[in-house]
Parts: structure tokens; C-alpha cells; sequence
């Protein structure tokens, strides 16, 4: 069982990376997963692009999470596809682990989405046109111009007050908005369980003879 970070609301700077189908193996390379544990990893984030010179760790100055006016982005305006490919879980702990809690696409890799909610990470679906949009209007001064996700209200905002409505699996709502891992979220519902089992112990006592001493 494991508790995440609720996810209720989050106000944050966009960084554009519109390019699309961007696997897990360009967010976290194979060579920069060194560890099995959930930290770690957001050095080795985008290293492939984020770097001129992987091993001695040369910022490449053109890759957008280098811009100075994109410090501390939290937010990432994506293309279509993204995290495809392989897998690996760690691609969303170095998303994670380097400060992002919001992923926008116009679609994801599927097992990359599950992934996300899972660590607490929104990945959130809008049209290429809304996400260019988006990037357009934080584009001439990130660090002012944020972007404010209500998960609440499955809503998107600007700070030009433009509102883009999202929807998410009800399933992966409440893991967020509770901070719930899957396991967690059936635990909460122990109380309905074990009613039931008692209940169907009285009507159908065979079943659970196997059990007994």
C-alpha cells in the first residue's frame, strides 16, 4: 500500500516540449537508471536532449527546461504520444522527481498514464490546438504567466482566465484527488468487504470450508 501526494489543485510554470511521440526511453534513458528506487533519477531526465555533453553534464542551453525563464517548471506542455515505448515506471519518477506534476497531451502511452496517476503525476488530455494555444500564451513570460489545474473541477486555466475542461477515468480521479495508490483505494473500502463476506459466509457456508482452523 502506498500514499501519494493528493492531488487537488496546482499552479505551476509551463515549459513547451510539443514535439511528438517522445518515448520513456528519451524522458529517462537506459543508461540513467541506475537505482530501483523512486529517487535519483531527475538528473538523467530528457539527458539526451537536456545535455550537450551527457557524461560531464553540459547544459545544452537551447533545450527549453535550461532556459532560465523556465526554472522550476511544473507543468509540461506536450505532443501527441507521449511516453510511449517501453514500460519503465522510472520515466514518471524522474518527471516526478524533477518538480512535474502536470503532463499535457493531446494523448499518452497507456501504460505510461497508469503509471503516472499511480505516483501522483496528472497526465491531462487537451487538443494540439488548446496545447498550442496554451504554450503561446505562457510563452512570452513563463515565470508570470502560469497555468492553474483544478482537479476538482476538471479544469484548466490560464492566466489570461481562458478555462479548458478536461476529463480523467473516474478510477483515477479518486486516486489523485485522495492520494491513493490502487491497493489503498480497495483497503478503503475494507469495511464494505468484509459486510459482504460476512454475509455471503451465512448464505453460502461452503464456500469457505477450506478456511476453517
Amino acid at each position: 500500500m502506498t500514499e501519494m501526494d493528493k492531488f487537488i489543485t496546482h499552479e505551476g510554470v509551463a515549459a513547451a516540449l510539443l514535439r511528438s511521440n517522445i518515448d520513456t526511453d528519451a524522458i529517462i534513458p537506459s543508461r540513467e537508471m541506475k537505482t530501483v528506487s523512486k529517487t535519483g533519477l531527475a538528473g538523467g531526465l530528457f539527458a539526451g536532449w537536456r545535455y550537450l555533453d551527457v557524461q560531464t553534464r553540459q547544459p545544452n542551453p537551447d533545450f527549453v527546461l535550461n532556459r532560465p525563464e523556465q526554472q522550476g517548471s511544473s507543468i509540461l506542455l506536450a505532443g501527441i504520444n507521449f511516453g510511449c515505448g517501453s514500460s519503465r515506471e522510472h520515466a514518471v519518477w524522474a518527471l516526478k522527481e524533477y518538480g512535474i506534476r502536470v503532463v499535457v497531451a493531446p494523448s499518452f502511452g497507456a501504460i505510461f498514464a497508469g503509471n503516472c496517476v499511480r505516483n501522483g503525476l496528472l497526465p491531462l488530455v487537451l487538443s494540439e490546438g488548446q496545447i498550442a494555444e496554451l504554450a503561446s500564451s505562457s510563452a512570452a513570460d513563463p515565470q508570470t504567466r502560469r497555468l492553474r489545474v483544478d482537479l476538482e473541477r476538471n479544469s484548466l486555466s490560464d492566466a489570461q482566465g481562458r478555462s479548458y475542461p478536461f476529463s480523467l477515468a473516474a478510477s483515477q480521479r479518486e486516486m489523485l484527488l485522495k492520494g491513493l495508490d490502487p491497493i489503498a483505494l480497495t483497503l478503503a473500502l475494507s469495511p464494505a468487504i468484509d459486510a459482504f463476506q460476512a454475509e455471503d459466509r451465512k448464505a453460502r457456508p461452503w464456500i469457505y470450508l477450506h478456511q476453517a482452523g
